[in-house]
């Protein structure tokens, strides 16, 4: 048995505040959180406040299969928050509160070594809005090795995003994932060709642009919510329905299934068990409260089963 492959979740750690709750997460903990389920080596790089809400973070991510001891703590500045508020039709509506912990990620030889070694890191735009994390982000995917899956997941959070943070991730990933919202303001950022209607041919034509602009991305993957997804890689594709999912909540299921396709990628899985894998765990995310919910072994072992992939 090979030994657990070790990946890397960079970027924001934060907590969403409800009006009657707070709940953590922020997309590279979500991650994290369930390659470590899946059997990996998961490790947390991000940053938080010397403060209540810092300590609750590591307490709450402890009992979790996940390294937490390489997460940065900043006297100076507060853990990140997201406060949540529901408009009157029900949309929720979201304030990232700034100058976070997470804002200003530092660069340590500790994290240099940590993504020499990573067999794959996730990342986002979202926490690249500072210019002190943007250039830590950017540096520890470039000093990773050729052989790691740089997994850029675009998770476009406005007014955070711009097109040169877009270009500059793109030329460092290996894997891009985005949903079908997003693929058009991406491409239209980059100066690509883009259309609105996000029907599977148009998406993977604008997949397709991006494969043709980047040739160091290997692999496109786009998530169409209830719609299922699509994988797009430069001699074939695959499209998935999406799976029959009573949901609870969306919180992290995107998040499942970037986990889940990086974990089963690792393994030289195809591109059927890929996009399988991913909607079963984005799937079953959505059917449960939270993006950190608990998983009971037998549910683990009932979605690993028939995916027909030996480690």
């Amino acid at each position: 048995m090979t030994a657990p492959r070790l990946i890397l979740g960079i970027g924001e750690l934060l907590w969403d505040v409800f009006s009657d709750r707070a709940l953590l997460g922020g997309a590279p903990a979500n991650f994290t959180v369930m390659t470590g389920r899946l059997g990996n080596h998961a490790a947390m790089l991000s940053r938080i406040g010397r403060d209540d809400l810092g300590r609750r973070a590591i307490e709450t991510l402890d009992p979790m299969p996940v390294d937490t001891s390489h997460v940065q703590v900043d006297g100076e500045h507060d853990t990140g928050q997201v406060t949540v508020a529901v408009a009157a039709d029900g949309q929720p509506e979201y304030t990232i509160h700034e100058l976070s912990a997470w804002d200003f990620l530092e660069l340590t030889d500790d994290w240099v070594r940590l993504a020499q070694r990573a067999d794959a890191i996730c990342f986002g735009s979202l926490a690249q809005r500072g210019a002190g994390s943007r250039q830590t982000i950017q540096t520890l995917a470039a000093e990773s090795s050729s052989r790691c899956v740089r997994v850029f997941d675009v998770n476009l959070r406005a007014p955070y995003y711009s097109a040169e943070i877009l270009q500059e991730s793109l030329e460092l990933a290996t894997v891009v994932k985005m949903n079908d919202a997003e693929v058009p303001l991406v491409l239209g950022l980059l100066g690509l060709p883009a259309e609105d209607e996000a029907v599977a041919s148009k998406l993977r034509a604008g997949a397709g642009r991006l494969l043709a602009e980047f040739p160091n991305i290997e692999m496109v993957a786009i998530t169409r919510g209830a719609h299922g997804s699509l994988l797009v890689k430069r001699e074939e594709w695959d499209e998935h329905p999406g799976l029959p999912t009573k949901v609870v909540d969306t919180i992290g299921a995107g998040d499942a299934f970037t986990a889940a396709m990086t974990h089963y990628l690792l393994q030289g899985a195809g591109l059927k068990v890929l996009n399988e894998a991913g909607n079963r765990w984005g799937s079953w995310m959505a059917s449960q409260a939270g993006a950190m919910p608990v998983l009971p072994d037998a549910v683990r072992n009932g979605m690993e089963e028939g995916l027909g992939v030996k480690d």
